[in-house]
Formats: structure tokens, sequence, C-alpha cells
């Protein structure tokens, strides 16, 4: 469809961290420095990742948790070096079929919550059934892309 994209992805692993209580904003601050020092070597390999992309937000309905993701390399998808950080770990997402909205410009929360309606409306009056309770938000630029920035929401088909 023109307004959204139905994905399958893979089984993959994603390392992560939750923060807690936080407004959506400074989560993702809090949560993007953790995982980075653990892509920065603050693993039991003491070993250095590239950054990858997308970086996600799990955002659950009426929920002040939020869980931030950066996708763990191909090269390590076997087996990623172990957190030292407590705070972070490894998870494994199941292989899933994901509707996608793509947006540019600097996303904000807010910003993400109106594509996630759009898309959440588009779905509905399509009659494809999804999980309403949670969306992804996927950011894959870095702060300091000023031009063609592209961003995404996700909900999981049901």
């Amino acid at each position: 469809a023109k307004d959204y994209e139905l994905r399958q992805y893979e089984m993959a692993k994603w390392v992560s961290t939750v923060i807690r209580g936080e407004t959506q904003k400074e989560a993702m601050r809090q949560g993007f420095w953790k995982l980075f020092h653990y892509i920065q070597g603050k693993n039991e390999k003491e070993m250095k990742i590239d950054m990858t992309v997308p970086v996600t937000c799990l955002i659950k309905a009426g929920c002040t948790d939020f869980k931030i993701s950066f996708f763990v390399p191909f090269e390590h998808q076997d087996s990623p070096p172990q957190p030292t950080d407590s705070e972070v770990f490894i998870e494994e997402r199941k292989a899933a079929a994901i509707f996608v909205r793509s947006f540019g410009g600097f996303a904000s929360p807010e910003k993400y919550a109106e594509e996630a309606e759009v898309l959440a409306r588009i779905l509905r009056n399509r009659g494809q059934p999804f999980h309403e309770d949670f969306f992804y938000t996927a950011g894959y630029d870095s702060p300091f892309k000023l031009f063609n920035r592209h961003n995404e929401v996700w909900y999981f088909k049901k």
C-alpha cells in the first residue's frame, strides 16, 4: 500500500534496556547511552561492536516503561557478547509480520504517536488485524544527519 508496508522479519537478537518512569524522550536518551556503552566494549568480551540501525523503542499503551534496543549486527547474531551492565540484556525477537509506516524529519515522541495513530487508523479501515496495545518506534539516523531522515512506526500483525 502507498501509506504503509507489510514486512516479514526473521528471528533476530537485539541488545536492549528498559528505562522506567521517565518521559519517552529522556528514556530514549538514557537507553541510547546504556546501549552505546555496550557496543563500545562494556560487555564480557570487552569487544567493540558496530553501531546498527534501527534504534527501536517499545511503546505500550498507558505504560511509562520504555524498552530501547539496538539490532545486534549479523556477524554477532549467533553469540553476542553478554552485557556487563545488569540493566542491559540480549533479547531474541521471534520472526514476525510487521506493518510499517515511514516518515521523514526529526521525530519527536509526539510525531511518533501521531504517525502510529495514522497507521492504526489505516489498518483498522482496511480490516487488517494487528496488536493495538503496543507499537515500536524505529529511528535510522544519527542526530547529526540533517536531511533525508528516515523514521518508522511498527505494529505487529495478528
